[in-house]
C-alpha cells in the first residue's frame, strides 16, 4: 500500500473554496494568490488519485469523492488546530511589535494572525504599518521586533518567505490604461513597485504621468476605483470592483517581487520567536506546487 501525505494547507484551501464558492475569496482569506490556491487543489487531486470537482454548467461542484475528502478534511483540520492550540505553551506571553506595509497587513496577514492568536492567547501583537524601507531600519534598531517587507534593491539580510506577482490594476469600468500618457497611481519614490512600473513602461516606449502618490494601498485603490489611474500591486491585492490589465490590453508584463521576513537581534523572547516561526511557515512558498500545469477554474 502506497502511503500519501496530505498538506494541511491543501485541506484548508479545499474547505475554504467549498465554503465561499470562490477561489478569489479563498485566496484573500488565506493570504495567497489565486494560482497558488488552484494549484493546491490540483495537487490534492493528484495525491488522492480522485477527481474532487466536476463542472456543472459554469459552476465547479464537488464529486462524491470530493465530498468524502471534504468530510475527512474538516475533521483533520479541527483536530490539527486543536493540537496546535494545546501544544502552544500557555506560559508564553508578552508583547511583540510586528511591522509591515498596510498592503500585507490587509491581504496576507489576517488569517495567519487569527490562527496565531488562538494558539498563543497570551501574546499581544502590536501592528506597525509603514513602508518597507523605514521598517527595515526600525527592525535593525530594535524598535520593531519582526518585519515583513518587500525586498528593495539595497536590502541585505532577511529571509525570503514569499514571491508575489506584480500586476497592473484599475477600476472595473475604467479605461485609464488606454489614455496617453497613462495616468499612474504609485507609492512614493524609492519603492520597488513604483520603480518596476515606470521602468517597464519606459522599456515599452509608453508615455506615462503620475496621477496619484500615496503611502497607503487605500489611496492607490481609491484612484483606481475612480477610474483616475492605473496602479501596480501584488495579485493577491486584487479585490472586487478592480480588474487586472493583461498584455492583451496593451500593458507589458511585470516581474515578481520577493517578501522578506526580518527578526530583530534583540527580539529573543519566546513570544517573538513563536510569531516569527508562524509567519515563516504560513507565508513560505509551496515550491513543490510550482509548474504543475494549468490551474482549476472556478466561476
Amino acid at each position: 500500500m502506497n502511503l500519501i501525505s496530505l498538506d494541511i494547507r491543501m485541506l484548508r484551501s479545499l474547505i475554504s473554496v467549498v465554503e465561499t464558492g470562490s477561489i478569489t475569496e479563498t485566496a484573500r482569506r488565506l493570504g495567497r494568490t489565486q494560482p497558488a490556491i488552484t494549484l493546491q487543489l490540483q495537487r490534492l487531486e493528484e495525491l488522492t488519485g480522485k477527481q474532487l470537482f466536476e463542472h456543472v454548467g459554469r459552476r465547479l461542484m464537488l464529486t462524491d469523492d470530493g465530498t468524502t475528502v471534504l468530510t475527512y478534511a474538516k475533521s483533520i483540520l479541527r483536530l490539527h488546530d486543536e493540537l496546535i492550540s494545546q501544544l502552544a505553551s500557555q506560559e508564553i506571553e508578552g508583547q511583540v511589535v510586528l511591522g509591515t506595509p498596510d498592503l500585507y497587513a490587509a491581504f496576507m496577514l489576517p488569517s495567519i494572525l487569527s490562527v496565531f492568536r488562538k494558539s498563543f492567547p497570551r501574546v499581544q501583537v502590536e501592528l506597525n504599518c509603514a513602508l518597507s524601507t523605514p521598517l527595515v531600519g526600525l527592525v535593525k534598531r530594535g524598535d520593531v521586533d519582526i518585519a515583513l517587507v518587500t525586498r528593495m534593491n539595497d536590502f541585505t539580510g532577511g529571509q525570503v518567505v514569499r514571491r508575489e506577482q506584480l500586476v497592473w490594476m484599475t477600476g472595473e469600468q475604467s479605461a485609464a490604461h488606454q489614455e496617453r500618457p497613462i495616468p499612474l497611481a504609485l507609492l512614493p519614490p524609492g519603492n520597488i513597485y513604483r520603480d518596476y512600473a515606470i521602468d517597464t513602461l519606459e522599456r515599452a516606449n509608453l508615455r506615462w504621468r503620475i496621477a496619484c502618490v500615496s503611502e497607503s494601498v487605500g489611496g492607490l485603490q481609491a484612484a483606481a476605483f475612480a477610474g483616475m489611474a492605473v496602479t501596480v500591486l501584488g495579485r493577491s491585492a486584487l479585490v472586487p470592483a478592480m480588474r487586472e490589465i493583461g498584455p492583451n490590453e496593451g500593458l507589458p508584463p511585470l516581474p515578481k517581487i520577493e517578501l522578506l521576513l526580518y527578526k530583530s537581534s534583540g527580539a529573543t523572547s519566546k513570544a517573538a520567536t513563536a510569531l516569527h516561526d508562524y509567519l515563516a511557515h504560513y507565508l513560505r512558498l509551496d515550491e513543490e506546487l510550482s509548474g504543475r500545469g494549468a490551474p482549476i477554474e472556478l466561476s
